[in-house]
């Protein structure tokens, strides 16, 4: 696979779960498309060291990296100033 088709393939599963996080947590989130890729990559890279730490295995699942990443998501919310349905101020 070639780098291009790397870089490609992580952000499609970066928005995928990030997408996913945002739906899992009530309420509008003001971030742009890049950001909500970052944070389904943080997400799965959490996800994954859990998994590895845990049962000395490597990939994480769908599910996983999704609670990973409204985890984060909750706590850029808290930091924000919001709640779990209320999002916060943006800075």
């Amino acid at each position: 696979m070639s780098i291009i088709a790397y870089r490609i393939w992580l952000a499609v599963t970066g928005l995928f779960v990030g997408a996913l996080a945002r739906l899992a947590l009530p309420g509008r989130d003001p971030m742009s498309i890049f950001q909500t890729i970052l944070l389904g990559l943080a997400g799965t890279l959490i996800a994954g060291i859990l998994v590895w730490v845990i049962w000395r295995r490597s990939g994480a699942g769908i599910l996983l990296s999704v609670i990973c990443s409204a985890a984060i998501l909750y706590l850029i919310r808290r930091r924000r100033g919001g709640s779990l349905t209320r999002p916060g101020h943006r800075f």
